[in-house]
């Protein structure tokens, strides 16, 4: 077993991350395809012959499409194409919306007032977007009377006037009662 004082234990570990692009030396392949800087196609080379062309323009190669027949490869600033991409990627994740799913639980022998208190916090969540599980769990002889509890799940749907969309109908799981909503477009 390797700890941390081992030097194969910095070998291992750092052996294991790969990175995405192969540039400049990396690249073995016999012949590759070549894009200029500016985007024109250069044809199909050698790699050495590829590298050469990149040196002068003081660039790097970079083999963008591995899978290709031919490998593809591009001539670019490789820096600054890193950089680039992680602030594609950062706007992306700032851009992104996560889906949450809320749970309401109600009870088979709910009172309107009650059920009309857990309909305006559901509307609450459903407006933020968000999917909303609601549960009722039976109790002790409650369970042979599941067909009230579906009842009292379809009242509260009732109640909520066409702002959400049933994902799943209530439905009996053992001692629960579930149904999953989401928000009307």
């Amino acid at each position: 077993m390797l700890c941390f004082g081992d030097p194969l234990f910095f070998d291992v570990r750092y052996t294991t991350i790969k990175e995405q692009y192969q540039i400049n030396e990396e690249i073995r392949d016999k012949e590759v395809r070549v894009i200029s800087a500016n985007g024109e196609q250069l044809g199909i080379m050698s790699a050495q012959e590829a590298q050469s062309i990149a040196d002068e323009e003081n660039l790097d190669l970079v083999k963008i499409s591995p899978t290709a027949v031919p490998p593809v490869c591009k001539i670019m600033n490789y820096g600054k194409f890193k950089f680039e991409q992680a602030k594609r990627e950062k706007e992306n994740r700032k851009n992104q919306k996560v889906v949450e799913l809320k749970e309401i639980y109600l009870s088979m022998t709910i009172d309107i007032g009650d059920l009309n208190v857990k309909a305006k916090k559901t509307m609450e969540m459903l407006s933020d977007g968000n999917k909303v599980k609601v549960s009722i769990r039976m109790r002790g002889r409650q369970q042979a009377h599941a067909s009230m509890g579906i009842d009292v799940m379809k009242r509260f749907f009732d109640m909520l006037g066409g702002k959400a969309v049933m994902d799943k109908a209530p439905k009996t799981e053992g001692r629960n009662i579930l149904m999953i909503l989401s928000p009307a477009k």
